[in-house]
């Protein structure tokens, strides 16, 4: 194209003078004042998204990584934001100003903050892209790169921010109920979630797999609804059909490194330990939470010899990762476990074979620390 046929006239007066004439090559100064406010305002965009996005990583996830990419891609922008651009600025004159829609009054999580803002900036780097292809060539790449750039590092935000939440999660809970198939099982996952159980793991050796995924997905949309996790005992594929939170292994189960491999980065993995070599194993792998176990004789595994408060006592200070006391734990047990330093604990029958769930769960919780 030559300068003739850009749709706006040329003003070399119009340039910045601080440009050397290398810059200038590739830079064809505009009149149009229509259109250098648009670049004006989309640079103004495009900088504001990745600050927010930018802040989210250094002060809520705390990678670096992230926040020295975005904070390179907004000096970037920052670099070409011109003064022919600045001073078309009308802000008096701009008739998008105080427009809001209701999508935005509905942003709760910061989950919609991130994706809300990242869509901003893709779509005002989309529009620098397009005008200033003809007068800004070298602006026209950036904004393609950093938009392009912007697909993926969103996808990598997003998923860092669902595992910090569901860490978080994992860090207040301290009582985790682990299912065992009787007729009433929705019911009294149900209040048990009422009474502030806020972990549930679904484990569940009977029927067939459609059974299991049914109970799987009605258990998890329960959770859901009272902000409680929902593991899966075992069980990969479940736990992928369901949309679990996460997956908890033992010891002859797969290797952690699979697990994360096929679950991904943002999920919780468990893993249950009986003595400080597999617990250190376990740590090593990278699991994100540990069971502690069996403290005392259990009705589940009573071929299992108990590893005791002994076995519990190393183990939280052999580690910083939380750990799940387990085994023959209820409200007769809980104070011994509770004295020996454990502040969350996990129990299956003490639950699901009460006469009230509801208030055992409450007692329960209310004896933890």
């Amino acid at each position: 194209m030559v300068l003739s046929e850009l749709p706006f006239s040329i003003t070399p007066e119009a340039c910045d003078p601080a440009k050397t004439d290398m810059e200038w090559m590739s830079f064809v100064p505009i009149s149009n004042q229509s259109v250098a406010q648009l670049i004006d305002a989309n640079l103004d965009r495009a900088r504001e998204g990745l600050r927010v996005v930018e802040d989210w990583c250094r002060f809520g996830l705390q990678q670096k990584d992230l926040v020295v990419t975005l904070k390179d891609w907004r000096q970037q922008l920052g670099a070409h934001h011109l003064e022919i651009y600045k001073k078309a600025r009308a802000t008096h004159k701009d008739q998008g100003i105080g427009l809001n829609h209701p999508a935005q009054e509905n942003r709760t999580s910061t989950e919609e903050i991130i994706a809300a803002n990242c869509s901003r900036v893709q779509e005002a780097l989309r529009v620098l892209e397009e005008f200033t292809r003809a007068t800004d060539p070298d602006l026209a790449i950036i904004a393609s790169k950093i938009r392009y750039g912007l697909y993926d590092l969103e996808i990598t935000i997003i998923k860092s921010t669902a595992s910090k939440r569901l860490r978080q999660k994992l860090h207040y809970c301290n009582l985790c109920l682990i299912t065992e198939q009787k007729k009433e099982l929705a019911s009294t996952i149900s209040e048990a979630l009422k009474a502030g159980v806020k972990m549930i793991q679904f484990r569940c050796k009977n029927g067939s797999d459609l059974e299991r995924l049914a109970q799987a997905k009605e258990l998890a949309s329960l959770c859901r609804s009272h902000d409680a996790l929902f593991i899966i005992n075992d069980r990969l594929d479940l736990a992928l059909a369901a949309d679990a939170d996460g997956i908890h292994l033992g010891q002859d189960d797969i290797p952690t490194e699979t697990a994360r491999r096929i679950l991904g980065s943002e999920k919780l993995i468990g893993r249950s330990t009986h003595c400080l070599k597999q617990l250190r194993q376990a740590e090593t792998e990278g699991a994100d939470y540990l069971g502690v176990g069996p403290i005392f004789p259990t009705k589940t595994k009573p071929e299992r010899k108990p590893s005791g408060i002994s076995y519990l006592k190393e183990a939280l200070e052999a580690t910083q990762l939380p750990l799940f006391a387990i085994g023959g734990i209820n409200s007769s047990t809980l104070d011994e476990v509770v004295s020996a330093g454990a502040r969350k604990i996990a129990v299956i029958g003490a639950i699901m074979n009460a006469p009230n769930p509801y208030e055992t769960s409450q007692d329960l919780l209310r004896k933890l620390p």
